[in-house]
């Protein structure tokens, strides 16, 4: 088999996300598994589905809703809130601060990516609602500006 075919055949492999893929070529055959010789699930066959009575959690403190006087600056993605460029350097905003459109406010960090979060638009900090090293979630109020 062409070693040309393999290499296509893994990289579609790892597009479409599939554990495992067997080609049989007259008397050649290859199979490749992403997850070298780890033992694959085996089909489940479906069963009808069961249908639970809805669970209502009370909201955690985490969870529960902010309420903002203000602009709220949310964090576009899951991560670690930074309110400074490094631990040793003043703080991107404070409060009180004027800020422009496009000023940096805070960073966050994702998958070792240090993300700058800018405001959306111009006024005046009137909340900081992270603490540095604070794990912040997708759409979470970070700062409010007025």
């Amino acid at each position: 088999m062409d070693i040309r075919k393999v290499k296509k055949l893994m990289e579609l492999l790892e597009q479409s996300g599939m554990a495992e893929i067997e080609i049989v070529e007259d008397k050649e055959s290859v199979r490749i598994s992403r997850y070298g010789d780890a033992p694959i699930a085996a089909p489940v066959a479906m069963a009808a589905p069961v249908v639970a009575a809805p669970v209502v959690a009370e909201p955690t403190a985490a969870e529960t809703p902010v309420t903002v006087n203000g602009h709220p600056i949310t964090s576009p993605m899951v991560g670690t809130f930074y309110g400074s460029p490094s631990p040793t350097s003043d703080a991107f905003v404070s409060i009180g601060q004027h800020v422009n459109q496009g000023d940096t406010i805070c960073i966050v960090e994702a998958m070792k990516i240090m993300n700058q979060i800018e405001a959306d638009q111009s006024g005046t900090v009137t909340e900081i609602l992270c603490k540095d090293g604070e794990a912040v979630e997708f759409g979470q109020t970070l700062v409010v500006i007025q």
